[in-house]
């Protein structure tokens, strides 16, 4: 899976969790560029993350994601 399939997926669901059409993230987005990006909405998107791509976070992974780039790396890692 490459990144800019991974990116285009990604915007979809922070639109969706964020309630927002025109978010798009990149890998240095981070909570603090989006609006609302609180830590229960940092659950509620990894958990709409882990559906998308049907994949499980560890625990230590979900608090140690610094921006979206970190979360694409996890996404390529965890499906290969």
């Amino acid at each position: 899976m490459e990144r800019k399939e991974i990116f285009k997926r990604l915007d979809e669901v922070f639109q969706d969790v964020f309630g927002d059409d025109s978010v798009t993230v990149n890998d240095k987005t981070t909570a603090s560029d989006i609006e609302g990006w609180d830590s229960l909405r940092h659950i509620t998107l990894l958990t709409a993350i882990e559906d998308e791509f049907e994949i499980s976070f560890s625990l230590e992974q979900s608090f140690s994601f610094k921006n979206v780039g970190n979360i694409v790396d996890a996404i390529i890692a965890l499906k290969n």
